[in-house]
């Protein structure tokens, strides 16, 4: 494949091509002759046919390990180091998850309505998270296609008292359990390049460049007017009408403060001149906290998963449970996503988990900049569990409560075997939380450092339309712009945001 060269100008910049950023390209590319360029970190494998592709980042039925950025918590947790696994190629993290198209509760998108932000009710944002699962080819595994484990949970937590439910993207359902909606076809994780990138990559009016790092927006009179960026080794400048920022809730802030747009204090510490002082970029970092429940599985359903194996997808991932703790009173706060792996090659190497997480975080972390080099990580802090009340903690525990009473079910026929972890040692809130204080693990759903909000927000960074405070010409369109994080896996989340800003910019109001 040919090298694409990086042009001039282009009338829309869009840094990152993740689901955000997919998503707003294609928006704006359809609108109308305005050029687009797409800029992606990591590399372009061309459209879903070229043969390039790697099959990791195909095969769904997996979490895929490679093209990562390589963030993690670094010392933030004492002796261990949790990964903050963030996917670093064309079609961004739609490319290595689990697939989960999962939208949450209607109080997630009326909440953010709630704030001061039109446009972000559920009933605005529903034709967009319709279209978005047309395009992301979602659907939902029939009976035939459950594998054993997720048949075994799906009957075990109905034996628990857990409704199971038709389909967990009803808003205004608060609890149960299902198979979950997922962007897989014919087992291929089917990604928002496939699925957003693929039709316009032939417009003479789009232009697509991967292994294309942007350092910095320049900023003059207040107005963005082109990007930095390395390409081939080289320092290229692009000169830009307006900047549309989807690096994600890791990148999106760094690129805006090594461009002098963010905390004062943290920039004048590194020498970068501020442009606007936007104290909000980077805080109010947050994701959904979790923890794994793990059992060592029978040999007979080893075998059933072995037997299945052999003629039947097997995806890690398949069944979600929507629930409530004892400390919800309205929609949920917990999702338990049963997984089976990891095996070896031969697939006879078995474990089985009951993920718990909380869903309703009040958690709050930062993130800040190491240095000027766009090549350095960030320093992430996640701040898992700080909240000074003990919610997350306690709906955690709450959490593997419910888990238990699932596999004691499970176990009722022997086959979720013995409880690795926490261990049936650990029985009182008391040592369970001081587990989870231990173990806690994260879901993936980073969300929030370039928060929308009203102008009187003193941490707000965008205002209801993505548009960057302070600075004209300049937008973001990713998770990072979540004021809180919707009780969803925020893989379609993250395309209905790019879909919404794309089409404001565009001028245009809902799907077509």
């Amino acid at each position: 494949m040919a090298e694409v060269r990086l042009p001039r100008h282009a009338d829309y910049v869009i840094v990152g091509a993740g689901p955000g950023g997919c998503a707003a390209a294609a928006e704006l590319a359809r609108s109308g002759s305005a050029s687009v360029l797409v800029l992606e970190a990591g590399p372009d494998y061309g459209p879903f046919g070229s043969g390039r592709w790697p099959d990791d980042l195909l095969e769904a039925f997996d979490l895929a390990e490679t093209h990562g950025w390589g963030y993690d918590s670094e010392s933030s947790y004492g002796n261990r180091v949790v990964g903050f696994s963030r996917a670093k190629v064309i079609g961004g993290c739609s490319s290595h998850n689990g697939c989960a198209a999962i939208w949450g509760h209607r109080l997630d998108y009326d909440g953010w309505a709630a704030m001061g932000l039109d446009g972000w009710s559920t009933d605005d944002v529903l034709p967009f998270f319709r279209a978005a699962n047309e395009a992301m080819r979602v659907g939902i595994p029939g009976p035939a296609h459950v594998t054993p484990f997720h048949q075994l949970m799906l009957e075990s937590a109905a034996a628990a008292g857990i409704p199971l439910v038709a389909d967990l993207n009803d808003l205004d359902e608060p609890i149960g359990m299902a198979p979950s909606p997922a962007n897989i076809w014919k087992g291929i994780r089917w990604n928002a390049a496939f699925a957003f990138l693929d039709p316009i990559r032939d417009q003479p009016n789009v232009t697509i460049v991967g292994d294309a790092l942007v350092d910095t927006v320049q900023v003059e009179n207040d107005s963005a007017t082109c990007v930095r960026v390395i390409h081939g080794g080289t320092a290229h400048t692009v000169e830009a009408g307006t900047v549309v920022l989807a690096g994600g809730t890791y990148n999106s802030p760094t690129v805006l403060m090594r461009s002098g747009i963010g905390p004062a204090d943290n920039l004048g510490t590194l020498g970068i001149p501020v442009a606007v002082d936007l104290p909000g970029v980077g805080r109010n970092l947050h994701d959904h906290p979790a923890v794994y429940v793990v059992h060592s599985g029978s040999e007979s359903l080893k075998e059933q998963m072995a037997d299945w194996a052999v003629s039947n997808f097997l995806p890690e991932e398949q069944t979600i449970a929507k629930l409530r703790s004892r400390f919800c009173t309205e929609a949920f706060d917990l999702h338990i996503y049963p997984e089976s792996g990891p095996y070896a090659e031969d697939r006879t190497t078995w474990d089985f988990t009951l993920p718990v997480a909380c869903m309703t975080p009040e958690a709050r972390g930062s993130l800040r900049l190491r240095s000027t080099d766009p090549t350095a990580a960030p320093v992430i802090d996640h701040n898992y569990l700080g909240d000074p009340d003990g919610h997350d903690r306690a709906v955690l525990v709450d959490g593997i409560g419910i888990a238990r009473e699932i596999a004691r079910h499970a176990n009722q026929y022997g086959l979720l075997g013995e409880e690795l972890e926490p261990g049936p040692s650990l029985a009182s809130d008391d040592a369970l939380a001081e587990w989870v204080s231990d173990n806690v693990h994260h879901y993936f759903h980073a969300a929030g450092t370039c928060k929308m909000g009203p102008a009187h927000d003193p941490l707000a960074v965008t205002d209801e339309r993505g548009a960057v405070r302070g600075v004209r010409g300049l937008y973001v369109a990713d998770c990072s712009i979540m004021p809180k994080v919707p009780r969803a896996n925020t893989n379609m989340p993250a395309v209905v945001v790019g879909m919404r800003i794309g089409r404001w910019l565009a001028g245009t109001v809902s799907p077509q």
